[in-house]
Order: structure tokens, then C-alpha cells, then sequence
């Protein structure tokens, strides 16, 4: 069987979450530098082996403030550890566009399995000729289970910043 190598497109990719502020609204952020590479047999993504890394100082979340406290050593860390990574182990095809990526996901020094879901749109050769596959992938983590614990009490009740993280990565690959 052919081996084929696909890199992420940063272009056309978006790696983002969610994380509820206050306990009753979303607030929103990404990614801007990261990269991927995915190895399969046969252009087959269920044989893939994936390995993901993103730069943590590119975290935005639209508020300068907020993004500087999130790189802070309350949160990511950055002058200690700077890259988040996932490195697949298990992709189990549940259906023609649907599979469950399984794997091991870094944030600081604390690795834990996750599982993501991805709905894969399918191949296609864009006008230039590149050969490229579309991943909508979703998850959810708890950002204490990764050493992530900063909080603040409410007056109300509740914290400021929720334990869930919902995971939200539009993908395309370029296969090389």
C-alpha cells in the first residue's frame, strides 16, 4: 500500500474553543501558528497517523488582556512549556464521513487521552491542483485535568471561568 503525506493548510484551518465566562456566556478563541502532519495508506484516513502542535503565544481570543493572562503561568505557561501537541494512537471509522481520532493531547507537562470527533467533507483538487481533504473536528476536554486551575470566585455563586473546554478545529489538509 502507498503511504501518503498530508500537511495542515494554515490558510484554510482553524484551531479554536470555547470555554463558558461567568458561567453563562462562551468566550472564543484560537490558535494562529500551528501545524500538522498526517501519514495514511491509500489516501485511507482511518490508517492515518496524525501529530498536531500548536504555538501557545498565538492563543487569541480578541482581548489583549485576557490572551497575556492566558499565556501567564495561571494558565498555559508559556515561558515553560510554549507548544500544545496531540499525537494520534486510534481512529476508528464510524461511518463513510464520521470517526472517532483518539490520542494523546499535551498542554504543559500533563498529557491525558482525548477523543475528538471528525466529520471528514471529502477530497478535492483546488485550481492550482493541490489534492485536499476537509476535517470538521470537536471535543471537549477539562482544563483542570491539564494543570490549567486559575479561577475566581463570584459574588453571586459560580467562578469566572468554566472547567469544560469545547474543542473546535476546522481542518483542510494538503496532501504533499
Amino acid at each position: 500500500m502507498a503511504k501518503t503525506n498530508w500537511s495542515i493548510d494554515p490558510t484554510h484551518s482553524e484551531i479554536g474553543f470555547k470555554v463558558k465566562h461567568m458561567m453563562f456566556t462562551n468566550v472564543s478563541g484560537k490558535f494562529k501558528s500551528f501545524e500538522a502532519t498526517v501519514v495514511n495508506e491509500d489516501d485511507k484516513f482511518e490508517s492515518s497517523n496524525i501529530s498536531f502542535i500548536a504555538d501557545v503565544n498565538s492563543i487569541d481570543t480578541n482581548n489583549t488582556d485576557r490572551d497575556n493572562h492566558l499565556r501567564s503561568a495561571d494558565f498555559f505557561d508559556v515561558d515553560n512549556f510554549a507548544k500544545l501537541s496531540f499525537v494520534s494512537s486510534e481512529i476508528e471509522k464510524v461511518d463513510d464521513n464520521n470517526f472517532k481520532v483518539s490520542g494523546d493531547f499535551t498542554i504543559k507537562d500533563v498529557t491525558k487521552k482525548i477523543t475528538l470527533d471528525a466529520e471528514y467533507s471529502g477530497l478535492m483538487k483546488d485550481p492550482w491542483g493541490n489534492t485536499k481533504a476537509g476535517f470538521s473536528l470537536a471535543g471537549k476536554i477539562n482544563r483542570k485535568d491539564f494543570g490549567l486551575t486559575w479561577n475566581a470566585a463570584l459574588e453571586t455563586g459560580g467562578v469566572l471561568v468554566g472547567e469544560d473546554v469545547k474543542l473546535l478545529c476546522e481542518v483542510q489538509l494538503v496532501k504533499s
